[in-house]
């Protein structure tokens, strides 16, 4: 039977943007590939009938919340149909930063130092409780939101007059944020595909670190296959990499990104569980420094239907 596949993309996130120029390059690869394939936005479509309108196969691009949070992997098991990526335990765990860096420092992994706060807190009152103990983690600090990727509402704080500006920016995009220690090192970045390792990307930005701006606008970041590193260097991030991604149970592709700082370690940053698509994202470049064309890349990730189906 041909399958009709639904390629999810848009929504409602700050990541909106990103995710509908994935979701129209898998929808383009999928067409080259004489499959059945339709776009549904899931802001401005009705995912309802999904059913009924005869999908039985969903293509999950969106990035954020909504997408990457198990809510709409859980709609999708509702109605019985099979789609890509991780499921609901993985994917929900997996886009709160906090919490996948609590089970991986379970495992001994190595995650920064870090405050957790809430916006349920009076920010004012409490600010001064925030600045002790910021001060406490040593600067510069990176300040996330704690459910948000592509970098935005990031903010790498070195003098403590920047802190609260940057708590306010971060509160702007989530109720929750993470406070953590800068890492400062080489950037890496690992792509995940079933049970096969990709190869590591080195980034080299001008930027502090890999901001929106580096990932998405500018073309002054640079690419790498594994950098500068040695096999037993290799072979170590690789092993973290698995270790990080069974952790969390994660299953179909994912990216997990890393720092490794002038001590030769390597310091687990997040992860992302459905990674970008786009002509300038990651995963699709290690596919192509590992020989596996986009077109390739998209049917492999096809056919890993979520195993919680």
């Amino acid at each position: 039977m041909n399958k009709k596949i639904a390629v999810l993309l848009g929504g409602t996130s700050s990541e909106r943007d990103v995710s509908i120029k994935s979701g129209y390059a898998i929808l383009n690869s999928l067409l080259k590939s004489k499959l059945n394939a339709y776009p549904i936005d899931v802001r401005d479509d009705s995912i309802l009938e999904l059913k009924q309108n005869g999908f039985n196969q969903a293509f999950i691009a969106l990035h954020g919340k909504g997408g990457e949070d198990g809510s709409i992997q859980g709609f999708l098991e509702y109605c019985n149909i099979p789609y890509t990526g991780s499921g609901i335990m993985a994917s929900s765990i997996s886009i709160d930063k906090f919490r996948t860096k609590l089970l991986w420092k379970s495992r001994g992994l190595l995650t920064a130092p870090d405050i957790y706060i809430s916006k349920k807190k009076n920010i004012e009152s409490f600010f001064p409780t925030i600045e002790k103990q910021t001060l406490q983690l040593g600067l510069p600090v990176i300040i996330k939101p704690n459910q948000h990727g592509s970098s935005i509402g990031i903010t790498v704080v070195s003098s403590i007059t920047q802190l609260y500006d940057a708590i306010k920016n971060a509160f702007s995009y989530d109720n929750n944020i993470i406070i953590e220690k800068f890492i400062s090192g080489k950037e890496y970045t690992v792509s995940i595909l079933g049970k096969n390792i990709l190869p590591p990307i080195l980034i080299s930005t001008k930027s502090q670190f890999y901001d929106y701006n580096a990932k998405y606008i500018s073309n002054s970041a640079k690419y790498a296959s594994s950098g500068e590193l040695s096999a037993n260097q290799e072979k170590k991030l690789k092993t973290i990499a698995m270790l990080a991604w069974n952790t969390l149970g994660c299953h179909g592709c994912a990216r997990i990104d890393f720092i490794l700082d002038d001590q030769d370690q390597f310091w687990l940053l997040e992860i992302n569980t459905i990674p970008g698509m786009t002509n300038r994202s990651l995963t699709p470049m290690s596919a192509r420094f590992a020989g596996i064309s986009f077109d390739e890349l998209v049917l492999s990730i096809l056919d890993m239907n979520s195993k919680y189906i």
